[in-house]
This record gives C-alpha cells, sequence and structure tokens, in this order.
C-alpha cells in the first residue's frame, strides 16, 4: 500500500478538536474546533506546501549566507532559502518521524538529525502532540547524542485562521515590546526596535486591532506575559472568534507572517504564521548582535524542552 506524500497520518481526537500530524516533518496537517479550521491545513497526498505546520530544528528561521562559527570552526550550511540567500529553518523539516507512543488524542515522534556537512552533530528530536479540553499542546524535546556541544533551536510554524476571509479581516493581539528590524530585500537581522518607534501602524499591535494590508514578516521579543509566564497571540474575527497561541519562557521569540505569498498565488494571506522560537533569527551568529539571540547550547547527553499550545477562541 503506497504511503501518502505528507508520510505516515496520526489523527487525534479530545472533545470538539480534531487534529492530524503527517510523519514528514512532525508536521501539523490540520486542527479543528467544532468542525472550524484553527490552522491552515493541507492534504495528506499532497507535498507540504513549504514549511506550512513543520516542527523547526536544529534551527528556526534563518542562518544569514548559511555560514556561522560553533567552537571555533566556522560552517556552512545547505543554502535553502536560495532567493535570499539563507539557510531557513533547519534540518529535520522533510525528515520522516517514527512514531513511538500513540493513543488516541496523542502520539509522540522521533527522528534524528545526523552529523553531516555543516552540522556534525547527532541530535535526536521527540516531539509530543497532545489534544485535550485546553487545545493542542507540542513538546519538543532536543538530546545531543554527540561527544561535543551543538547548537540547537526550535518552534512550530503553522499558520493560524481566525475564521472566513484572509489576515486582512481579522485583528491581531500581540503583546510584544520590541520587532527585530531586518533588510528588506534578504529579511537579515539589523537590531532591535521598538515597536512603536519606527512604523507603529506595521508593529505596534500590543493594543488588539485589525490588521488590515499590514506586510509583517518579522520576529518579536519583550514578550508581556501573564501570571503564570505565558506568552500570548491572538487572532480573531469580526465575531470575536478565533484562534490563539500560548508559550512559556522556552521560546522568547516569535515570528508573525501575514503570508504574503504574492496575489493569486496559492496560499496569500490565508493565514497568520505565528512561530514561537527558542532563538532568534540568525542565532547561530549570536556574536554578530547586541542582543541575546537565545541560541542553546546542547552538552553531551543533554537535552533541552520547548512546548506551544494552540487553542480556539
Amino acid at each position: 500500500m503506497r504511503t501518502v506524500l505528507s508520510g505516515t497520518q496520526h489523527a487525534l481526537r479530545a472533545g470538539d478538536y480534531e487534529a492530524v500530524i503527517a510523519s514528514v516533518g512532525a508536521s501539523l496537517r490540520s486542527l479543528t474546533f467544532a468542525g472550524r479550521d484553527l490552522v491552515v491545513p493541507f492534504d495528506a497526498d499532497e507535498v507540504r506546501p513549504s514549511y506550512r505546520g513543520a516542527t523547526l530544528a536544529p534551527w528556526p528561521n534563518r542562518i544569514v549566507d548559511g555560514l556561522y562559527a560553533f567552537g571555533g570552526t566556522e560552517r556552512q550550511v545547505a543554502l535553502t532559502e536560495p532567493a535570499r540567500h539563507h539557510a531557513l529553518h533547519g534540518l529535520a523539516a522533510w525528515l520522516d518521524y517514527e512514531a513511538v507512543d500513540k493513543g488516541p488524542s496523542h502520539v509522540t515522534l522521533e527522528a534524528a538529525v545526523e552529523p553531516q556537512t555543516g552540522y556534525p552533530w547527532r541530535v535526536v528530536i521527540r516531539t509530543t502532540f497532545s489534544l485535550d479540553a485546553e487545545g493542542l499542546t507540542q513538546t519538543v524535546t532536543a538530546t545531543n547524542e554527540s561527544p561535543d556541544a551543538a547548537p540547537w533551536g526550535t518552534g512550530p510554524h503553522p499558520y493560524l485562521v481566525a475564521g472566513a476571509g484572509h489576515v486582512d479581516d481579522w485583528t491581531l493581539d500581540l503583546p510584544a515590546d520590541e520587532v527585530l528590524a531586518v533588510t528588506p530585500d534578504r529579511l537579515s537581522p539589523i537590531g532591535l526596535r521598538p515597536v512603536d518607534a519606527d512604523d507603529p501602524e506595521r508593529f505596534d499591535f500590543r493594543a488588539a486591532r485589525a490588521i488590515r494590508a499590514v506586510e509583517i514578516d518579522h520576529a518579536y521579543t519583550a514578550l508581556q506575559r501573564d501570571e503564570a509566564g505565558l506568552a500570548r497571540v491572538r487572532v480573531t474575527d469580526a465575531a470575536g472568534s478565533g484562534v490563539e497561541m500560548t508559550w512559556d519562557a522556552a521560546c522568547p521569540w516569535v515570528q508573525i507572517h501575514t503570508s504574503d505569498k504574492g496575489v493569486g498565488r496559492p496560499g496569500h494571506r490565508t493565514g497568520l504564521a505565528v512561530e514561537p522560537m527558542t532563538c532568534a533569527p540568525d542565532a547561530f551568529n549570536a556574536d554578530r548582535y547586541d542582543y541575546d539571540a537565545g541560541l542553546i547550547v546542547l552538552e553531551p547527553e543533554a537535552s533541552a524542552s520547548a512546548s506551544w499550545r494552540i487553542s480556539a477562541v
């Protein structure tokens, strides 16, 4: 029997929530609440569009020019974003993860990033997707099985859906005080700015307001958190229903992307990418920047975990 193009399908259900996880890239293929989409889905028997729903590791976002130095050695990884000349979203997005534990409302998947040119470490990734009355929680744990320390970062890549219509029709609540300025052509990091400094109409969503025609593909930090230490991003439609993501201090950054693919192209502004990240864009080059890029250094046999949750509003 032929395996569908997105890999083995793991269907989960709890109450009014249903999710399907595809094994290729440990990808969130669909998530619904009472039949309503909370993320932009894709078909089981299609190659996953770009990084939609994928688990990003061992780095999220970009390594500028694919070049970095670690442990006194300069390394070059493959340029997977050739138009901008960057290495995008790590090495795990097309790995086929194996299920090591599964129940009606949860699945745990595992894969290994094997030592290779540009990233000569073996890191085992174990991720659990679990549904309950609060929504879908994903936890990613990395373990370094190499004799030397390894650089590490992770994050998810869902495109959230508030309701009918497009990004322009929705309201965004994004309680973050700083945004990472980037070059307009390549999105290479420049430096942190207060969200109300240069272009508040574009970047300041600390008071919930309509997105309209704003275009964003930027990382935010200095996240405001609740009493439990959780950061929260919420997207709602005109009726006030929608979807939110929450995460703890393991992810001090979040990338927001209004899915600007080009008018008439598939997926154009059909969902809002909300990507909690353990580290900043180009964190493998943390020494270049005057802010804390959040790079995690995994010592031999050490592990690091991060988690986030998607819930209906």
